[in-house]
């Protein structure tokens, strides 16, 4: 039975009520009794996440000491803090948490249990002790008796750092002790920083220690076995490609990839919802029922029913809930090692093909550069399309330098023959404004297709600037579009357009040429007229 002594010997002396891992039911009753949330149309319970609605990437550190000097890729990504000024602030948010209600949740990360992690989340707020349960793992009742911590989070979004005292950049922070094996989160009551602080841990442990390749990433299943992969930054069509009603779900956003296997990291899913609707997304528009959490969004006028396209606090609209919630999910999250790795990329350019195969060399220099694009009106100020680089699909949560995990990807790629595809999701005939969006229903066709081994069968023609091989034909996609080359009208405006992206994608790999292999750098694009780009 969980006791009082275990608060304390973290430095948690508490002189109201703690709460261990309520049920469900228990912490929406919690959270509407508290008035820090409402039920919707659905049963959902709707709360808003304050000052702010998505992570705050300047603010989160890790604790540079001994374990972590030589390790971490330290830089614009992974801010360094010192261990006493941890320390410092640990003590603070320590006593600023002996002085609220308590919610203590005891959860897992990572389905495969000789990676297992079990962590002890303590929060503020009932809402945010859902949130947890949601996510992560979660343990069964045998397993909470004995359950023992590894890593600790505190979370304490109405405690407030003083920069100048604390040495933070403003008064919000996550900060990650490697050694002490703790998250700190303060002034902050946005959720994805809890989720994502759990998977920068696995990112530097797994890789790291384990040799196991830690992935941002969707998964999912066939009934033959097949396991495909998919990687894509925001808009790509990650979340919506992988949903696929005839292929069970493993996950939607975090997985491991080590010499037998693919597996979730998670036990549910944080999926956006602007836009949200049953013909778009039927299974995420079922998943939101009682048991989901909803932050930051609104309501039809006068109604509990939620307007999914309603943007007034954010874009970022998020639905939190078990992947139970999802039919078709696979129990337990775990699949073989794929046979399909696809690179979804949305080119506002229109240059890149619909769908083409790469070498290995070329599959870890695209997962490298992380390409997409964002398109006029997505942000404020963005008249035209903009380049946008993440390094491995996720370059906000790697500890480690990029090159760790495009060469570990490589020798995965070498020993388990892998097909590696980049699939562009965005434009064809021309750039945004010009072209056309590419149609949902031929990107699902060329998936299948690749799915099912019909891609194996056909000819293929090779890019003449990115070297991609691109198919000649596909069912159900019309052969025209499968070399972008041959949609546009202006042959010589599509081939300068080419040239001024590959430079772009060159320049952003000057960040990690020094660092990358030979085989890496084979992958990079060729400029044939350099003076045109």
């Amino acid at each position: 039975m969980k006791t009082i002594e275990q608060l304390n010997t973290l430095g948690i002396h508490p002189t109201k009520k703690c709460f261990w891992n309520l049920p469900v039911s228990k912490l929406v009753e919690q959270t509407l009794q508290k008035k820090q949330g409402v039920l919707t149309s659905t049963g959902a319970l709707a709360c808003d996440t304050g000052e702010y609605t998505g992570r705050s990437p300047k603010d989160k550190y890790i604790v540079k000491d001994a374990l972590t000097e030589d390790a971490v890729w330290w830089g614009d990504v992974n801010h360094p803090f010192s261990s006493e000024d941890f320390e410092n602030l640990y003590n603070q948010v320590a006593v600023h948490l002996s002085n609220r209600e308590l919610y203590i949740k005891d959860v897992q990360a990572g389905s495969k249990k000789e990676y297992q992690l079990n962590v002890r989340v303590i929060t503020e707020t009932p809402w945010q002790s859902l949130f947890a349960n949601n996510l992560f793992l979660r343990p069964s009742k045998k397993e909470l008796e004995t359950f023992e911590h590894e890593w600790l989070i505190l979370a304490a979004p109405e405690f407030k750092a003083d920069p100048k005292k604390d040495k933070t950049r403003q008064h919000n922070f996550t900060i990650i002790n490697f050694t002490k094996k703790v998250i700190l989160i303060g002034g902050s009551a946005y959720t994805g920083e809890i989720k994502k602080g759990i998977f920068t841990i696995l990112n530097y442990i797994l890789p790291h220690d384990k040799r196991v390749l830690s992935m941002h990433c969707s998964a999912n299943i066939g009934e033959d076995g097949n396991t495909a992969v998919f990687f894509g930054l925001s808009g790509t069509g990650k979340t919506t490609l992988s949903a696929d009603p005839s292929r069970a779900l493993i996950g939607d956003d975090e997985h491991g990839w080590d010499s037998e296997s693919v597996f979730n990291f998670e036990g549910g899913c944080y999926a956006k919802c602007v836009n949200l609707s049953s013909e778009k997304e039927p299974q995420i528009f079922s998943a939101v029922r009682f048991g989901t959490l909803l932050e930051n969004v609104r309501f039809y006028e006068g109604s509990d029913v939620v307007d999914y396209d309603n943007i007034e606090v954010t874009e970022n609209t998020r639905a939190a809930y078990p992947i139970n919630f999802i039919d078709n999910a696979k129990n337990p999250s775990i699949g073989g090692t794929p046979k399909n790795i696809f690179f979804l990329t949305c080119d506002a350019f229109g240059v890149l093909p619909p769908i083409s195969k790469l070498t290995v060399g070329q599959a870890m220099y695209h997962f490298i550069s992380g390409y997409t694009a964002k398109v006029a009106g997505t942000e404020a100020g963005i008249t035209e399309p903009q380049t946008t680089f993440s390094a491995c699909f996720g370059e906000p949560f790697l500890p480690l330098h990029p090159t760790k995990y495009a060469e570990l990807l490589g020798k995965k790629l070498k020993s388990d023959t892998v097909n590696v595809w980049l699939v562009n999701t965005g434009w064809s005939g021309g750039a945004y404004g010009t072209g056309e969006r590419i149609k949902l229903n031929y990107t699902r066709a060329m998936i299948t297709a690749a799915l099912n081994g019909k891609l194996d069968e056909v000819a293929y023609l090779k890019h003449t600037v990115f070297g991609l091989q691109m198919p000649t034909e596909c069912d159900g996609v019309p052969s025209n579009l499968l070399n972008p080359k041959n949609t546009w009208e202006n042959k010589e405006a599509y081939d300068k357009t080419t040239d001024n992206l590959a430079s772009q994608f060159n320049e952003n790999f000057k960040l990690y040429e020094s660092f990358a292999n030979d085989e890496i750098r084979s992958g990079a694009p060729k400029i044939a007229n350099l003076e045109k780009a």
